[in-house]
């Protein structure tokens, strides 16, 4: 997997410049693969700050840190996630956790930091009582849904849509 020295830690708010601007280069890599769908990052960034994770106690926004040698420990990844009793007047209740967004920058993919990440996350949505952990991945993103699939996630709904 890894030769790389690493650190998983919550994230506080003097990382909030890096995540936010590792938040940037997720939602534009979603903008650029689907510009039809995706608003671009910068509208995102306006609308949705990562800051209100670390402001609510049902939330994890959890880092990766590679070691920096004799400079500080550098964010390469993160993951945000949230837990919650998922309520339905269909589906028995159950205490759900729920990856909302999970990065890692491109020069540090395919060392198994996201697998690392994902589940430092399950390991404390189930602290907190969860029983089961919900992801939505858009089909597009094949490298995510590979991940989740090898992490034993398994389709629940199929969310179809037809352009008209």
């Amino acid at each position: 997997m890894t030769d790389l020295a690493y650190r998983i830690r919550s994230a506080n708010t003097q990382d909030l410049e890096t995540l936010n601007d590792l938040m940037y280069e997720l939602h534009e890599y979603h903008h650029q693969a689907v510009p039809e769908d995706f608003k671009p990052a910068l509208v995102v960034q306006e609308e949705k700050s990562i800051a209100r994770y670390l402001d609510s106690p049902d939330c994890l926004v959890l880092v990766l840190t590679i070691d920096g040698g004799k400079r500080a420990p550098k964010i390469v990844g993160f993951v945000t996630a949230q837990f919650c009793e998922l309520l339905s007047p269909v589906s028995k209740p159950c205490l759900m956790g729920n990856i909302d967004e999970l990065f890692i920058k491109p020069d540090y993919r395919h060392h198994g930091f996201a697998q690392k990440l994902l589940k430092e996350s399950e390991r404390r949505l189930i602290e907190l009582g969860a029983s089961q952990i919900m992801v939505e991945v858009w089909d597009f993103n094949q490298a995510a849904l590979n991940l989740y699939n090898k992490e034993g996630f398994i389709p629940h709904i199929h969310c179809l849509r037809k352009k008209i």
